[in-house]
């Protein structure tokens, strides 16, 4: 069956012809077969030295069919090994083959790789212990040159097994990258960093350390065993060292590019994303960064369209002192503003043009408001409703109000697409947030906004285009009082005083 999949599998990379996914599958899995097919090899000629080095009883005879059938059996493996090997990563060699995304099952089977070579190759590994030991059984071998043998294999097999899983876990990597785009590592990991250090232990000291045993143990009066127990543990440190250096840099390198993308969004950049390459808890780690780096952006984005729809100073107060539906007495300066003939402009304007205009219109509002300290409350229509002492309080709001008032008049004649009329009027005001807690908006209602709006009405028929309420210009500086010339004195609908008012010549 096995080599029916294997067939169909090299048909479809052949049809494949410029299959843009195949330099990476022969890059990848060639470097993988070769280095697990040399860790394979040398570690039955270490074996094998070791054994001889021990000098062992058996008779030639016992020592050619047991090294013969060895040998054979090793090669037959090695081929077995290669051809299951290509099985097991098949659907991980279609899918990369072909540059797709995988599904979560071949994802999750390409994750598997790593550890099912190595399980494959354990199992060789002790299938041939057990062979070699029926077969010196056969010929007669002593029982404890037996023992000595099955345990050095199975010893051998054991260290090659976490070789091989070590160099498909390192060489895969690419792989496992694409896979846990699809396939993020959870809580029910495949191998747990506990795992992996269990198997690096038995890999640089357990193995090692009975390996030592068993030459030590051996029956007296053999020779060499001083020199194999060195060879043994020259190995030990040998492979020991290389697989600590594998696992250190496997920790090492995504902790200190962890802290490297945390340093660069503790600088306000969250365009950072960290490269998934793990199975484990590091993945686990890496992704949570993302995740967090992901939330961190949406709430910009966020408070972004918070700020756009509320005005920048109420957004900044509601993430300082959070959302609440309570209100507040704030003495303001009320700026409203509004276009002239409107409704006409509405019959005879293209409505895309209308909209583009209106936007130029209410973009010189905004900024001559923010730039004074303001906040534009609200649009209503063709108008806007502007506050100066809420929710930011101001040193001189009456002033700040004035200035950008005299501001929009002149930005607004020198665009020469509309006429306004404005009026300023100040006071007491009840500010806050009103509706419901999901559907929020901040605003200020008070005698201030009504005399604005009235004031706005009358300034339209004026010279100037502007009219303040006396209170207003009273308490502004008095190098803007300079600007301004007492006006008339109305009676404003809604209210039983007569306002007296200021106007100011247009200085275009």
């Amino acid at each position: 069956m096995w080599f029916d999949e294997g067939r169909r599998l090299r048909q479809r990379v052949r049809a494949a012809g410029n299959a843009p996914g195949l330099p990476l599958v022969v890059r990848t899995f060639g470097g993988m077969s070769a280095l697990v097919l040399v860790a394979n090899i040398v570690g039955g000629l270490v074996v094998a030295l070791l054994l001889i080095a021990l000098n062992a009883d058996s008779t030639v005879h016992q020592r050619l069919v047991v090294g013969i059938v060895g040998g054979c059996y090793g090669v037959v493996a090695l081929v077995f090994g290669a051809v299951m090997g290509f099985v097991l990563q098949g659907r991980t060699l279609r899918w990369l083959a072909f540059a797709r995304v995988p599904s979560r099952d071949e994802a999750r089977r390409a994750l598997r790789n790593p550890l099912d070579l190595g399980l494959l190759t354990g199992a060789l590994w002790l299938v041939g212990a057990l062979v070699e030991g029926v077969l010196a059984a056969f010929v007669h071998v002593k029982t404890s040159e037996i023992l000595g043998l099955s345990a050095g294999l199975v010893l051998a097999g054991l260290t090659t097994a976490c070789v091989t899983y070590m160099i498909a876990v390192r060489v895969g990597r690419p792989i496992a990258v694409q896979a846990l785009r699809v396939y993020p590592p959870t809580e029910a990991m495949i191998v747990t960093l506990r795992t992996r250090m269990l198997l690096i232990w038995l890999l640089a000291t357990g193995v090692p350390l009975l390996g030592i045993i068993v030459i030590l143990a051996s029956p007296p009066g053999r020779s060499h065993v001083i020199g194999a127990g060195l060879s043994a543990a020259i190995a030990a440190l040998v492979v020991g060292s290389i697989a600590m250096m594998l696992v250190a840099r496997s920790i090492g390198e995504p902790m200190r590019l962890m802290v490297a993308a945390l340093q660069r969004v503790g600088q306000g950049d969250l365009d950072v994303a960290v490269e998934v390459d793990d199975i484990a808890e590091i993945g686990m780690l890496q992704s949570g960064v993302n995740e967090m780096v992901a939330g961190l952006r949406e709430r910009e984005r966020i408070q972004d369209l918070f700020g756009r729809h509320v005005g920048l100073a109420v957004a900044a107060e509601a993430i300082s002192s959070g959302v609440t539906l309570s209100g507040e007495q704030r003495d303001v300066v009320a700026l409203f503003v509004d276009i002239t003939g409107s409704t006409q402009l509405t019959r005879n304007a293209d409505p895309i043009e209308f909209v583009a205009m209106l936007n130029r219109f209410f973009g010189i509002v905004v900024d001559a408001v923010e730039s004074n300290g303001g906040l534009v409350n609200k649009f209503e229509g063709d108008a806007a409703l502007c506050v100066f002492g809420a929710p930011a309080e101001l040193d001189d709001p009456a002033t700040a109000a004035l200035i950008a008032a005299r501001t929009i008049r002149d930005r607004v004649y020198r665009a020469g697409e509309v006429e306004v009329g404005i009026g300023v009027a100040s006071g007491p005001v009840v500010a806050g947030q009103i509706g419901t807690a999901s559907r929020l908006e901040y605003t200020v209602i008070g005698d201030a906004v009504n005399e604005a709006a009235r004031l706005t009405e009358l300034a339209k028929r004026v010279e100037g285009r502007i009219l303040a309420s006396e209170q207003t210009v009273a308490a502004s500086s008095s190098e803007e009082q300079e600007h301004w010339t007492r006006g008339r004195v109305f009676r404003l609908r809604g209210r039983d005083a007569p306002t007296h008012t200021y106007r100011t010549t247009a200085e275009h």
